[in-house]
C-alpha cells in the first residue's frame, strides 16, 4: 500500500497540483499585503482617513462602543466587520484578474494552428495552368496527365 501511495504522489498531475496549491497560498498572502497595506491606504486617505480593516458595526446590546476593531474583540462583543469584508472582496478582484490574465496568456501559447485548406487544384506539368486535382488530362493543352 505504501509503494502505492508513492507512485500515486509522484505522478505529474499531482505534485503539479502540490506546488501550484503552495505557491497559490504564497500568492494570496502577497495580494492580501498589496490590498491592505498599498491600495487601501490611499484610498481611506482620500476618503477621510479612514482605515478600511477597523470598520464594524457593534452589534451588542449593551450599548457599549468601542474605539477600534480589537478593542471589541478583545471585549468579546458581537461585530459585523464589513472593512474586513471590503479588504477581502479587493483581494479577490485583484487575484480573479490575475488569474484572468494568466489564463489568457496560456491560451494564446496553446492556440491551435491555423488549418490551411488542401488545395483544390494543380499546376499542369506542360502547360503550366491550373486544373482540377482529379483531372486526367488538362483542359488548356489536352495533354495526358501522368498518374
Amino acid at each position: 500500500m505504501l509503494k502505492e501511495f508513492k507512485e500515486f504522489a509522484m505522478k505529474g498531475n499531482v505534485l503539479d497540483l502540490a506546488v501550484g496549491f503552495i505557491i497559490g497560498a504564497a500568492f494570496g498572502k502577497i495580494v492580501a499585503s498589496l490590498v491592505s497595506d498599498i491600495i487601501m491606504p490611499p484610498i481611506g486617505l482620500i476618503l477621510g482617513k479612514v482605515d478600511f480593516s477597523n470598520l464594524f458595526l457593534n452589534l451588542s446590546a449593551n450599548g457599549k462602543s468601542y474605539a477600534s476593531l480589537a478593542e471589541a474583540k478583545a471585549a468579546g462583543a458581537p461585530t459585523l466587520n464589513y472593512g474586513v469584508f471590503l479588504n477581502n472582496i479587493v483581494d479577490f478582484l485583484i487575484v480573479a484578474f490575475v488569474v484572468f490574465l494568466l489564463v489568457r496568456m496560456v491560451n494564446r501559447w496553446n492556440r491551435p494552428a491555423p488549418v490551411t485548406a488542401a488545395p483544390a487544384t494543380k499546376e499542369c506539368p506542360y502547360c503550366a495552368s491550373a486544373i482540377p486535382l482529379k483531372a486526367r488530362r488538362c483542359p488548356n493543352c489536352t495533354s495526358e496527365l501522368p498518374a
